[in-house]
């Protein structure tokens, strides 16, 4: 069956960026600053980081939870030394927006990045992102009853030609016991 959330797309996203990341970052140092600025570009109207908006703030609450369970009496110390830090290393967000303009510079062109910019700032666009994985989620239920549908008329059609090419009485094969012939197990 295929399966998915309404972040499966997110999800695949972030896979396929991370991997583009590390794939391809790396030759993309040659893009011009324009080529990058469409990258940039792209990037904000698509909502490419958007989903990692939520690492720092994960970190912190799983930080403090983990250190106030191990000393619940600096939770106040421990929560605003958390807090402290996690705007210390906001700033540190602009470095994946970097890299992300880095990796999509290596994969699109400028002018495919202003076309790709220039529709997701349209209303359509917008729409897409919005209502895509509304629409994603329905065709991932058309697909699983269209699957459900084809596996059991498979399933079906074989049994029925099977059956009427099958010889009337086969003979057992050589070696086979014939249920028929073999003693009964003795009642207990």
């Amino acid at each position: 069956m295929i399966y998915a959330t309404g972040l499966g797309r997110s999800f695949k996203a972030a896979a396929a960026s991370l991997f583009l990341l590390a794939a391809g970052a790396a030759n993309a140092q040659d893009a011009t600053p324009e080529h990058l600025a469409a990258a940039r570009a792209a990037i904000a109207a698509i909502g490419a980081t958007n989903q990692f908006d939520n690492i720092l703030p994960q970190a912190a609450y799983a930080l403090k939870g983990e250190m106030i369970q191990k000393d619940p009496n600096l939770e106040a110390l421990i929560t605003s030394t958390v807090d402290n830090e996690v705007l210390a290393l906001a700033a540190r967000r602009a470095d994946l927006e970097k890299e992300a303009a880095l990796v999509y510079a290596k994969v699109f062109s400028e002018a495919d990045l202003k076309a790709i910019a220039e529709f997701y700032a349209t209303e359509t666009g917008k729409k897409l992102i919005k209502e895509g994985p509304i629409a994603t989620r329905g065709l991932i239920d058309a697909a699983n009853i269209w699957q459900a549908g084809i596996g059991r008329d498979l399933a079906a059609n074989v049994a029925a030609k099977v059956k009427a090419a099958a010889p009337a009485d086969p003979a057992p094969a050589e070696g086979a016991v014939d249920p028929a012939a073999a003693p009964e197990a003795p009642k207990q």
